[in-house]
């Protein structure tokens, strides 16, 4: 599991790649769980097929190569819960799928070549968008006098329920053990986000397939990254992209439980002294004139 199309090439047809002078592997089946674009994946396993074994091992005359990207990231690999999208000849997959279920909870089985990469871009697509809507209603919802915490009942018992919401929650302080209660350290970066983002664009363009909402999420991670949070959870984008919003619009005179907060403190000032101690119902100087009203999010 690599985290680029060109590591997954350099491991496999790189100067000491396992392909590299060998026309005889010794190996019949090679899996690769990266999330790479589809298009390596085919390339990748035409290559190997014309390879030929040093031994015939059962109904394989050729070596034969798997795509079998996860989903549950780190929490899932610990616990072994992953689910696997696998693409590749079904006699294959098959026989690999007792290795899989020993790692996983669930293994899917995708199609030809390049479809269980195709799978694993089509879900952080998906997963992308989906923590955006959900990032941008809460601050919505907080700004229009909802706390954050009534907003995730209500969105977890209605038609608003997802994996964003109910799981993965962006909102410090909602929800224990998720990375937004810990920095948003560890979990799903979002440089890899906006790589995965990016290997869907480049998917839809290869189609010709017009992905308004997947470009306007690359383009919001890539932003994250360009300013230094690459390495942080992707959920971040609560924080670090919505706040940031709001910080400009707000300025840095805001309200808290004592009163008005010094000038000198930023809305990046409040979220790390405690969310659970700032943003009170209270007006702060200077926003009242501005038509902002800024709200306990608990």
């Amino acid at each position: 599991m690599l985290p680029s199309s060109s590591n997954v090439l350099d491991v496999y047809t790189g100067q000491n790649g396992l392909l590299h002078c060998r026309s005889h592997l010794s190996p019949w089946l090679f899996i690769d769980s990266s999330t790479i674009d589809p298009q390596t994946s085919r390339i990748l396993s035409t290559n190997i097929s014309k390879c030929l074994l040093k031994e015939k091992k059962g109904f394989a005359d050729n070596p034969l190569m798997l795509d079998a990207p996860v989903s549950g990231g780190v929490p899932a690999a610990e616990a072994g819960t992953l689910t696997f999208m696998v693409g590749g000849l079904e006699e294959a997959y098959l026989a690999a799928k007792p290795l899989f279920l020993s790692m996983g909870k669930q293994t899917i089985y995708c199609g030809s070549s390049g479809n269980g990469a195709a799978a694993k871009i089509c879900n952080n697509l998906a997963m992308a968008v989906s923590m955006l809507g959900v990032s941008e209603a809460f601050v919505l919802g907080q700004h229009l006098g909802i706390t954050a915490s009534t907003l995730t009942k209500i969105f977890n018992s209605s038609s608003a329920r997802c994996w964003s919401s109910d799981s993965y929650n962006p909102v410090p302080g909602v929800m224990e053990g998720v990375p937004s209660s810990r920095n948003y350290d560890g979990g799903f970066a979002s440089k890899l986000m906006a790589k995965d983002l990016t290997l869907a664009m480049t998917s839809a363009g290869e189609i010709g397939l017009k992905c308004p909402l997947t470009s306007e999420a690359r383009d919001i991670y890539m932003e994250l990254c360009a300013k230094g949070y690459d390495s942080k959870d992707f959920s971040c984008v609560f924080r670090h992209f919505y706040s940031a919003y709001l910080n400009a619009k707000v300025g840095t005179t805001c309200a808290c439980s004592d009163g008005i907060i010094p000038h000198h403190l930023d809305m990046s000032a409040w979220i790390d002294f405690g969310w659970s101690r700032l943003l009170t119902g209270k007006i702060g100087v200077g926003l009242k004139e501005m038509g902002i009203i800024v709200i306990n999010p608990f």
